[in-house]
């Protein structure tokens, strides 16, 4: 990549889709309503296109939010049509090959080849064949902080050096002092190189929400350690008044954003488990009124192979039980899929 990655060590080298509806307030839709990992309105088109074959409204979207520096957008799209391209990648081979030289092309490139080499036993070695394609892609557009999120995920990925890791974490916050993926990324490589330092993930959230504008995805960053605490089952408690405080930022942060609305839908079922093992109900319905149809594959693919039967499940006990409680199984405090990369097949689940 450009800086650091150029001179890569060498053990690195070598759903259904619906049209947003006006719902009055308060309404909850019925279950066949919901969706799963449903494509906002400017995504939703560059889909359509790929499904046909067609690669140009993918290009024009990630040419757009680049041009505006809107970075989280960028980034989300980005791994949206990396993930669309492992199951439809005609659409794809056709824009590489007519314009290998487009930084989208080559940022969906990068992410793609990361994701496919994710699931297998030989990662760390398949991930080191990929770096070229992440330096193609830092070098494209040098203010582009997304490349340098997924060579963050791909130093996880390839078990690299602490001391690596930070020249990288030092590049991607130059670019974008308060980007939310590649602040997921750094933190998912501590937990992960760091197992059971719940304390050292908290330390880190916590600093990051506490610099970053209240407006900012990094506000869940503090409720993304405490799930990945509440999640893993081992290490030195946290205190639970920290649990708290998470939830409240991420509920502060949610409140910022319009209800029943795709982009922030993945922050709120990610709070809404949290919730749920805080034991806080009326907090986890208020969550589960504004995620509204909008039902994300994470968090509850990590306890369930159908994680929008499971979402369903659960938001029928919120609205009808008369016992806040869930049955043993439908919060499950370790889950059995989890592993060091989680559910995704992809490297990232922010």
């Amino acid at each position: 990549m450009v800086g650091t990655m150029v001179a890569l060590p060498p053990f690195i080298r070598p759903t259904r889709m619906t049209k947003r509806s006006a719902r009055p307030a308060g309404r909850q839709p019925a279950g066949d309503e919901v969706v799963l990992d449903a494509p906002d309105d400017r995504l939703s088109p560059s889909l359509v296109g790929a499904g046909r074959g067609e690669y140009r409204a993918a290009a024009d979207l990630l040419a757009t939010t680049r041009a505006g520096a809107e970075w989280e957008n960028h980034d989300r799209y980005a791994r949206r049509l990396a993930a669309f391209a492992r199951s439809r990648p005609e659409w794809f081979e056709a824009w590489r090959t007519n314009a290998s030289e487009d930084p989208g092309a080559l940022l969906v490139g990068a992410q793609l080849a990361v994701d496919r080499a994710w699931p297998s036993p030989a990662r760390a070695e398949l991930l080191r064949e990929v770096s070229p394609q992440i330096t193609a892609a830092a070098r494209a557009d040098d203010r582009d902080p997304v490349p340098w999120r997924i060579a963050l995920d791909h130093a996880r990925g390839s078990r690299a050096g602490h001391r690596y890791f930070e020249q990288l974490w030092e590049a991607a916050v130059r670019r974008a002092p308060h980007h939310y993926g590649c602040h997921v990324a750094a933190l998912r490589y501590l937990a992960t190189f760091r197992r059971g330092s719940h304390g050292a993930c908290f330390d880190f959230a916590e600093r990051a929400a506490q610099d970053a504008p209240a407006d900012s995805p990094v506000q869940a960053l503090p409720a993304r350690a405490a799930f990945g605490y509440l999640t893993d089952g081992r290490g030195p408690e946290v205190a639970r008044a920290r649990l708290h405080t998470a939830a409240d930022r991420a509920i502060a942060l949610s409140a910022r954003f319009p209800a029943a609305d795709p982009w922030p839908a993945e922050i709120r079922n990610k709070l809404l488990y949290v919730l749920m093992r805080l034991d806080r109900w009326e907090d986890a319905r208020d969550q589960l009124r504004l995620i509204g149809p909008y039902a994300t594959s994470f968090p509850w693919e990590r306890f369930s192979e159908d994680p929008l039967g499971h979402f369903l499940r659960l938001r029928e006990h919120l609205l009808t039980a008369a016992s806040p409680t869930p049955p043993a199984g439908l919060i499950p405090v370790s889950p059995d899929r989890v592993g060091e990369h989680g559910g995704h097949a992809g490297a990232g689940d922010h």
